[in-house]
């Protein structure tokens, strides 16, 4: 088994898993039986928790080993309007207080869009106003990571580039390098080899440090995608991406943290992933 290694999950709770007791509590002990040892709270659409019901989900993730992230709002920009701009924030930061009441360290989003503008320009909006919720957490006493998501089509604010920027300028923001998103990102079936992925890991560690190769946060999953980038996730074995490559570079450079499946097939395909991840030596 290589080690360092990466704890497996999904994002959003296992298909799986029962009525009772169901929910997110339900999803955790269905993980762990499963030996995923990470689980995303999918809070995409909204977010209908107590702060009991964060509790019994902090309290479940302890009892089962099982670490915990969230994936926010998918309503959210950095690069919103000044009008529409506190609506968003809000949104984030309602799922930084929920999931750290959940037990979750780390909070993934999806950036935002360019709005046609140079990437260069929307940072200088993005910074600042992800800089802010930083400081708003850490005021607050709120310790997680903040997790800009790479993503998947040209025209969203989320290329590697993007994330490291914004990883590199604010402490307590990380990416989460989503490998699916990586390869859809060009429209052309490039990003997808064990060199393209070992420059990418050696980018980021140029930019961040040996050490952020060591608390990664991965999403990964099969992909559709044509010129203008993603169209949707796709089951692993009907997908071209060649996941064994990626994971033999993520073992040479010895990277370790979470990997999360996004396929729809989830636990299969995330126990897919981490029997593939145990067969690398």
């Amino acid at each position: 088994m290589t080690s360092p290694a990466f704890a497996f999950g999904t994002v959003g709770s296992p298909i799986s898993t029962p009525k009772k007791p169901g929910g997110s509590v339900g999803a955790i002990i269905r993980s762990a039986e499963l030996s995923l040892r990470a689980f995303e709270l999918g809070w995409v659409r909204s977010i209908n928790v107590t702060e009991a019901t964060c509790a019994a989900i902090k309290a479940q993730g302890v009892e089962s080993n099982v670490a915990i992230s969230v994936h926010a709002t998918y309503f959210f920009n950095l690069n919103a309007t000044a009008d529409e701009w506190p609506k968003s924030r809000k949104r984030l930061m309602d799922a930084c207080y929920f999931g750290h009441l959940a037990g979750a360290t780390d909070i993934i989003f999806h950036p935002g869009s360019y709005f046609g503008a140079p990437p260069a320009e929307v940072l200088k909006v993005a910074i600042p106003r992800l800089r802010d919720v930083v400081k708003e957490l850490r005021d607050s006493g709120n310790p997680v990571t903040l997790r800009p998501e790479t993503m998947g089509k040209g025209a969203m604010l989320g290329s590697l580039e993007d994330t490291l920027e914004m990883s590199g300028e604010i402490e307590g923001v990380l990416p989460c390098i989503d490998f699916a998103h990586l390869h859809a990102r060009p429209g052309d079936g490039s990003v997808n080899s064990y060199g393209e992925w070992g420059a990418l890991i050696k980018k980021l560690k140029r930019a961040l440090g040996a050490s952020a190769l060591k608390k990664m946060h991965l999403h990964l999953s099969g992909i559709e995608y044509g010129p203008k980038g993603e169209k949707k996730h796709l089951p692993a074995a009907e997908a071209d991406l060649k996941y064994k490559d990626l994971f033999r570079a993520l073992a040479d450079n010895k990277c370790a943290g979470r990997l999360l499946c996004e396929s729809p097939l989830m636990e299969e395909d995330a126990v897919l992933y981490m029997k593939a991840w145990g067969k690398i030596k």
